[in-house]
């Protein structure tokens, strides 16, 4: 648990990462800014409407990757789509400005954690270091 929450509090402190999927042969890249831990997994949302939401059906793989104070993040692995109400409810208590655009139970709003993950902290001035979760 404690390499998740490593992750998560990056990610937090970063502000903005780059999620990754493919569509078909195309990579699609785009910001995030979502992140959670709950229950021992790392969590991101996004909205089932969304184009993320259908690319991750069709192929669960991805990859996120967050810069800050010349370090950087990759997190690789599977994300796989999570209903459960009391997720989306502490994503919505830690980052309450979601609460604009996603209700728990709008059918709309979706949490994908993230499975198989292998995260490699990475900077210029130092050896990689990798954490799996």
């Amino acid at each position: 648990m404690e390499n998740v929450e490593r992750v998560c509090r990056f990610l937090d402190e970063a502000g903005v990462y780059y999620l990754a999927t493919v569509e078909g042969d195309q990579p699609r890249v785009r910001p995030f800014g979502t992140a959670l831990v709950y229950n021992g997994r790392l969590y991101i949302q996004t909205g089932k409407i969304k184009p993320v939401s259908k690319q991750l059906a069709a192929d669960p793989k991805a990859e996120i990757c967050a810069f800050k104070d010349g370090r950087w993040l990759r997190v690789t692995g599977e994300l796989c789509s999570d209903d459960d109400r009391a997720v989306k409810v502490a994503m919505l208590e830690k980052m309450p400005s979601l609460s604009a655009m996603y209700d728990p139970d709008d059918g709309n709003m979706q949490m994908l954690y993230f499975k198989n993950a292998t995260a490699v902290f990475s900077s210029f001035t130092e050896a990689p270091e990798t954490l799996v979760f």
